[in-house]
């Protein structure tokens, strides 16, 4: 930092000082400079406790408790001239007591902080411009902040916020130097992680990793349900339809039944809220495929069969496959308490339309084996 003479034009450097140097202490000097002007830190924050104690069943106490502006509860660990080693891990305990506090109980907490100086419903809707009723804090759906505050962070303070940054935790460091020129004191300020300049790609990057790991998550139990489905299911299918004899429970949402005909399959599929079953057409050539699928609208067109009055015909242009379907739309994946109906409505409308089917390829494929001949 340095001291600019507009009129000499020279920079005098403004000297660096420790807080200890200065006989600063970080309960009565930083704090307080913290709780008289939070936006020291650099957003707009509401300080609505300090040295705060009130954890069941521990001793311990956090520097100071916040809100931001998005009804977050901000945790502030304060040291002057050394983070030292246990900062990340104190200030992860206080995050965690804080996090099942309730709006009414955070209330209560600010107004002991302002005793008979103010009433804290009425200072939270000044703070966030609305109704004390219809102001949201710390709701379930976001998590809490950490903010560090100190003159030095050692690496294995940062290395640790690193990685809890890259895995969603909202934590900061703010790096806090006093400086002073003959009497005057300057306290420099900066955020040294997240980096202020990409601090929203960060967040953004964490977001979509927390994301990505929970739909993986999700996805695991989809798959050990569907899994479970196939393997009650396929006893069902194998005596009804007389195909799926060689095929065994899979974690996809279809299973795959010979024709007796190269690329032309009966699949039941389920999903998370139906089933299906289907005709797929997929011989390799679009154009055959293209055919065979009209033919076979021609035949049931025709039919007085019932099943083929229920079924969608998807040609799916631009696509080379053809599917010729009957829904299922009452229960899905999720309902298991309802597999039984819904493996009885796959096995009995595939049965059905195999045996409605089956003559129709048998003649189809004929005609384009003398017409290849």
């Amino acid at each position: 930092m340095f001291l600019i003479d507009k009129q000499s034009k020279q920079a005098k450097p403004v000297a660096v000082k420790s807080f200890s140097d200065l006989n600063l202490s970080e309960r009565h000097d930083l704090q307080e400079w913290i709780v008289n002007y939070p936006k020291i830190l650099g957003e707009n924050l509401l300080i609505i406790q300090k040295e705060f104690d009130g954890f069941p069943d521990t001793n311990e106490r956090l520097d100071l408790l916040a809100l931001d502006e998005n009804g977050r509860l901000v945790v502030i660990e304060n040291k002057t001239d050394d983070s030292g080693r246990d900062v990340v891990w104190q200030a992860l305990k206080y995050v965690s007591y804080c996090a099942t506090l309730t709006k009414s109980e955070i209330c209560d907490i600010y107004q002991r902080y302002l005793g008979t100086t103010g009433v804290a419903s009425e200072r939270l809707s000044e703070f966030y411009n609305q109704d004390y009723e219809s102001i949201r804090i710390n709701p379930t759906d976001i998590d809490q902040r950490i903010m560090l505050v100190a003159a030095k962070f050692r690496k294995e303070v940062t290395s640790t916020v690193l990685w809890l940054l890259n895995h969603g935790v909202n934590i900061s460091c703010i790096k806090v130097t006093p400086h002073t020129h003959n009497d005057n004191l300057f306290l420099d300020v900066e955020q040294v992680l997240p980096t202020k300049g990409i601090e929203e790609y960060q967040i953004r990057l964490a977001a979509k990793k927390h994301e990505e790991t929970d739909s993986a998550k999700t996805e695991a139990v989809r798959y050990k349900r569907r899994l479970s489905f196939w393997e009650a299911a396929l006893p069902i299918l194998r005596g009804k339809t007389g195909i799926f004899m060689n095929v065994s429970p899979s974690k996809d949402n279809w299973l795959v039944g010979g024709s007796g005909y190269g690329g032309i399959t009966f699949n039941p599929r389920i999903r998370m809220d139906g089933a299906r079953a289907e005709l797929g057409i997929d011989t390799g050539d679009k154009d055959r495929n293209k055919e065979i699928f009209n033919r076979l609208k021609v035949h049931a067109d025709s039919s007085d069969k019932p099943i083929l009055k229920k079924l969608n015909w998807n040609e799916i242009p631009d696509k080379r496959l053809c599917v010729i379907s009957i829904h299922y739309n009452k229960y899905g994946l999720n309902d298991e308490e309802h597999w039984g109906e819904i493996i009885e409505s796959l096995a009995d409308n595939l049965a059905e339309m195999i045996k409605a089917f089956k003559p129709m390829l048998e003649s189809i494929i004929k005609g384009f084996s003398e017409s290849d001949n």
